[in-house]
């Protein structure tokens, strides 16, 4: 009998995250969930519960930020379930910063968040994934790090801080048959990307893209960026000289800037 798949996931709330959950419940896996908001996740899993009740699910409400906190909650997850099959490093935070307009702690926040997070999510699975030789580390990264985009300077760094790392981990790891997985999001249908006061093009349903998201995983693929046309777009905003790039986004829309505390 095959047993089921055991799936540990960050930023499980709400948005990407919480459709990752849905879409592997669908699949019978077992779920160790990791957010901030306890009620938010525990509201998650009340819905989860009542479509898919065969399968555990276990929460842990830790912030990413707190690596001691993500440590407690893998070493939980496999004093319970073993060690995961799969995990998912998808805690993110998109702000709108400006250099010189007192932002430098929303800089922080943001590769706190986006890029150490990712790392401290990966932290306390890497070395027994390596020692049993096998499982999946993903990282859900963002079209956004392909260029620097003009009033998302945080987040456009964290995520080309996140292409980086996971290119790094994924080659480390290639000897000890540990898979890496780099997902690159355009732009998906969140509560996040509905405060952006512009068009998204090919915008895409969260949980399409996590259905999407799950075949690549299992698949075994090392990249992939969904919606598949922004994949296209990537390429050509990787291909334009910095010259045409910078005359082109001097003017473009931008993300308003987050509230500083």
């Amino acid at each position: 009998m095959t047993q089921p798949l055991k799936v540990f996931i960050t930023g499980a709330s709400s948005g990407i995250g919480a459709a990752l959950a849905a879409e592997y419940a669908r699949r019978g896996a077992i779920l160790g969930l990791v957010a901030r908001r306890a009620d938010a996740l525990e509201a998650l899993v009340e819905t989860l519960s009542q479509s898919h009740p065969q399968h555990p699910v276990s929460l842990y409400c830790a912030d990413v930020r707190d690596a001691d906190a993500l440590a407690a909650a893998a070493r939980a997850f496999i004093a319970e379930h073993g060690l995961p099959d799969v995990v998912i490093a998808n805690a993110g935070v998109s702000r709108g910063v400006l250099t010189g307009h007192g932002d430098l702690a929303t800089f922080r926040d943001v590769m706190d968040t986006n890029y150490f997070g990712m790392v401290a999510t990966f932290e306390p699975f890497a070395e027994a994934m390596a020692q049993a030789r096998r499982g999946t580390l993903v990282g859900i990264a963002s079209v956004a790090g392909v260029r620097g985009l003009p009033g998302s300077g945080a987040y456009s760094a964290s995520k080309a801080a996140a292409f980086a790392y996971l290119e790094s981990l994924r080659v480390e790891m290639r000897p000890f048959k540990v898979s890496v997985v780099t997902i690159a999001p355009g732009y998906i249908r969140t509560p996040m990307t509905a405060k952006n006061p512009y068009r998204m093009p090919f915008l895409m349903d969260a949980d399409r893209f996590a259905a999407k998201t799950a075949d690549a995983i299992a698949s075994g693929t090392a990249f992939a960026v969904f919606p598949w046309p922004m994949r296209v777009v990537a390429a050509l905003l990787g291909a334009l000289p910095r010259w045409l790039y910078d005359r082109a986004f001097e003017r473009a829309p931008r993300k308003p800037r987050a509230a500083q505390h």
